[in-house]
């Protein structure tokens, strides 16, 4: 890795140097570059001593970030850091089909207390803007079908409404760059909470997985299409290419499902969220499909949102009629996280759509993003 903050292994430099120079100015930089070089650290848990400094370094860093991020100034910097640290550690969860010596560290003792550290502060903060209380007197069933019938076809936000008919030919291009952080890989983190026992609800989740995945075959997984509108439009289809465009709100709904899928105590709480995600996603893929034809662009630069509008809108039944209310009916005392689950994801998503669509902006007007020749 070499200590690059612009790219994961084996990736290319695509952003514009501007933003790089940008970047550099960041107050959490270095101490991110130091992270990175400990990560890669041979057998970090026994080596933590060699490297004090380094560690130290990074260890000031976290202590002050999570201070301005999360109960002083709700720093934009402390939270891009903070949120950047717990995906490196995070991504480890996931193979890459890199260098093996790339996951040295996925079990390492510190890097755990590093995350757990991250995580107890930023759920705290997370959790205190919903009034957690006051689901558990709520009728769950009841509140889920409301929420499923307001989510299938809401109005138009002022966001997409411009994108549908404002975004410019480059506005799109960055729309990709960023989405494609969690497009490429999709449904991955999913695939971490289908083992256990055999029942209906886990029969429709492996569909829903195996449809993301085409069933197996690689010319139809999502992230196949996904990877064409990239080819389309001169992106790199290289996972995580684009990293320094992810703004931290986009890592933190990332970063959440993979607590969430971790820790099996919160098994209600992500089918929650995943419903909304499949409920509420047409909505978006047909803003987003809506651009793409406004622009005149190729089948190819816009298949997967179609794809995405009918698989998505037959997932979202799934997880209202199949996952959420048989889990209603089996935990009764316990239903009310799946609600808050749902809320959760909602909030978190729609912060993360104006935080993308803030950095699309501002893409359009500052710096276009490099072009990359199909192999």
């Amino acid at each position: 890795m070499q200590g690059s903050l612009v790219a994961f292994p084996e990736t290319a430099r695509v952003i514009p140097r501007t933003l790089e120079t940008q970047l550099k100015h960041n107050p959490y930089y270095t101490a991110e570059d130091a992270f990175v070089k400990l990560i890669e650290v041979e057998d970090l848990d026994r080596n933590l001593q060699a490297h004090s400094s380094t560690v130290d370094l990074f260890e000031n860093a976290l202590t002050s970030a999570l201070e301005e991020a999360y109960q002083t100034l709700s720093s934009e910097a402390a939270h891009r850091f903070v949120q950047r640290v717990l995906y490196r550690i995070n991504r480890l969860n996931l193979f890459w089909y890199d260098d093996l010596r790339h996951y040295t560290n996925e079990r390492s003792l510190y890097l755990h207390q590093v995350r757990d550290r991250i995580e107890t502060a930023w759920q705290t903060w997370e959790l205190s803007k919903l009034n957690v209380d006051q689901y558990q007197s709520l009728d769950a069933k009841q509140a889920l079908l409301d929420r499923f019938a307001a989510d299938l076809d809401p109005s138009l936000s002022i966001d997409a409404d411009y994108m549908r008919k404002q975004m410019t030919f480059e506005g799109y291009r960055y729309l990709l760059a960023i989405t494609s952080f969690d497009g490429l890989i999709e449904a991955s983190r999913l695939s971490r909470i289908l083992g256990g026992a055999a029942n209906e609800v886990q029969a429709t989740l492996t569909k829903v997985l195996l449809e993301e995945y085409g069933n197996g075959r690689l010319s139809r997984k999502h992230s196949t299409f996904f990877a064409q509108m990239l080819t389309e439009l001169g992106l790199s289809t290289q996972p995580e290419a684009y990293f320094e465009l992810v703004p931290w709100e986009v890592l933190a709904s990332i970063n959440h499902n993979f607590l969430l899928t971790e820790c099996k105590r919160h098994f209600l709480r992500y089918n929650g969220g995943l419903a909304y995600f499949e409920v509420a996603g047409p909505s978006a893929y047909r803003t987003y499909l809506a651009a793409a034809k406004r622009l005149q662009l190729s089948d190819g630069a816009m298949g997967y949102w179609d794809l995405h509008i009918k698989e998505d809108e037959r997932h979202g039944r799934w997880m209202i009629e199949s996952v959420t209310l048989p889990l209603v009916k089996m935990y009764p005392d316990q239903a009310w996280q799946i609600l808050l689950g749902y809320d959760q994801e909602k909030l978190m998503g729609d912060r993360a759509s104006a935080a993308a669509v803030k950095i699309i902006r501002q893409g359009e007007q500052t710096a276009h993003l490099p072009v990359i020749s199909a192999p």
